[in-house]
């Protein structure tokens, strides 16, 4: 799939001296949705914001659809909706003038149409003419969503865009986000939930101290990092863990009631059956026994205690 958004040898160092970002390479697909993922201060806004121009990168170069974004900022920014943390919006505003005015920012010919159909699709049609102030907080991050759409990008930053929502507008969002990518946009969030990256996104990216650690589909990650775990409930305790089973790497647990096995399930040889007989010689009676398959929160602690 063709690139809409390339980035080559990015690196950010601010006057204090701190590296946000280091020699970050990264394709973003056109018509993808792709999650980046990292813990506080990992450069994931950094990124977003030398993306959309707001801030300078200190070396490399970033293209939004060929055109580079130093050299020709209208015509990227144009092509560019920000949904920041922050909500920067005028109290005393009204909701439709401020995402007329938005959209006139960018040049856009007047479009009551359009804006009718995204403020209904945001569920803030009925606030239109409703000052910014008198809103909840959940209210004004939909008008945050509408301004950064107001004209008509075709690739859409939202930065923690559920961050302190409640779970309707967290539903009606991604329900949201899923349209836009059906009509064509490039959809790039960051996110602490991360259920919400595994149930939407196309392709995932860790950032951690700068660095870009992983970025792959959804599920390649979860094949090729992912793992199992083989739960062994014993029908009596155990102080320790016979040194007969030293070979496979068990985990007691804290009252000495259960082992635990973790495995490659890709392998064709995971030495479960081993395991079982070798249990079963050492004189353990099974009372149960069950699999858990890591999650892609397993998955990014893991990384970036790797990492860190």
């Amino acid at each position: 799939m063709q690139s809409i958004v390339s980035i080559s040898n990015v690196s950010k160092t601010y006057s204090s001296g701190h590296q946000a970002l280091k020699n970050l390479d990264l394709d973003i697909k056109r018509g993808e949705i792709l999650a980046l993922l990292g813990p506080n201060g990992a450069g994931k806004t950094t990124l977003i914001s030398i993306i959309c121009g707001i801030v300078n990168a200190t070396t490399g170069s970033v293209t939004v659809d060929g055109h580079d974004i130093v050299a020709d900022f209208r015509a990227t920014r144009s092509m560019i909706g920000l949904v920041p943390q922050e909500l920067t919006l005028g109290a005393f505003d009204k909701v439709i003038n401020t995402l007329c005015f938005s959209r006139g920012l960018f040049g856009k010919k007047p479009d009551p149409d359009y804006l009718e159909q995204l403020l209904k699709n945001l569920s803030l049609w009925d606030k239109r003419n409703s000052a910014i102030m008198t809103l909840s907080g959940g209210m004004k991050r939909r008008v945050l969503i509408g301004k950064a759409l107001a004209h008509e990008p075709t690739v859409l930053f939202l930065d923690e865009p559920t961050a302190g929502v409640d779970v309707e507008l967290r539903k009606d969002m991604w329900a949201l986000i899923r349209r836009l990518r059906e009509s064509g946009v490039t959809i790039i969030l960051t996110t602490h939930y991360i259920e919400e990256a595994e149930g939407i996104a196309d392709r995932v990216g860790v950032i951690n101290n700068g660095e870009l650690l992983l970025v792959d589909d959804k599920q390649s990650i979860m094949h090729k990092l992912g793992k199992k775990q083989l739960n062994i409930e014993l029908k009596q305790t155990v102080a320790a863990v016979p040194e007969a089973l030293s070979d496979w790497a068990l985990e007691l647990s804290a009252d000495g009631s259960q082992l635990t096995y973790t495995y490659d399930p890709h392998k064709p040889r995971t030495g479960i059956a081993g395991l079982l007989d070798a249990i079963s010689d050492a004189g353990l009676v099974l009372k149960d026994v069950n699999t858990s398959q890591s999650t892609l929160e397993d998955i990014f602690v893991s990384l970036v205690n790797e990492k860190s």
